[in-house]
């Protein structure tokens, strides 16, 4: 069943507040940089030549090579999994910008340091948001 239109915008704003409020987040759940085929292709040589190495250390019962064939095979996967690292530092002006650190208020009420429970603070951050958007 297909989102409505006030759904599909409602989902877009959410997205849009999530990039801007934390990049750093929302890169990491839109699954950042492709992994790079080569390094997966050679971690998948090197993982079946760890596997051969394991094999021809369990069968001359030489434990050093089949240890060198497990280690080889776990360096093979990391290779493989390994995907890029993003370009350094945000450029100037963008959304990392304007973040500033939460502190603990202070005053009566709530548990520890006498601020208000998280997310009763995050539902005022939201509807304090709300309310400059109109």
């Amino acid at each position: 069943m297909p989102l409505s239109e006030y759904e599909q915008r409602v989902l877009d704003e959410m997205e849009q507040q999530l990039r801007s409020d934390d990049p750093k987040l929302a890169r990491t759940i839109s699954g950042g940089a492709p992994r790079r085929p080569l390094h997966v292709a050679i971690g998948g040589v090197v993982v079946l030549a760890g596997v051969g190495l394991l094999f021809a250390g369990l069968w001359n019962a030489q434990v050093w090579l089949s240890l060198i064939g497990f280690l080889a095979m776990f360096g093979g996967v990391l290779l493989a999994l390994r995907r890029p690292k993003s370009g350094g530092a945000a450029p100037e002006g963008s959304a990392g910008d304007n973040v500033r650190p939460i502190r603990p208020r202070r005053g009566g009420g709530g548990s520890k340091g006498g601020g208000a429970p998280l997310m009763d603070r995050l539902e005022e951050r939201w509807d304090r948001r709300r309310r400059d958007d109109r």
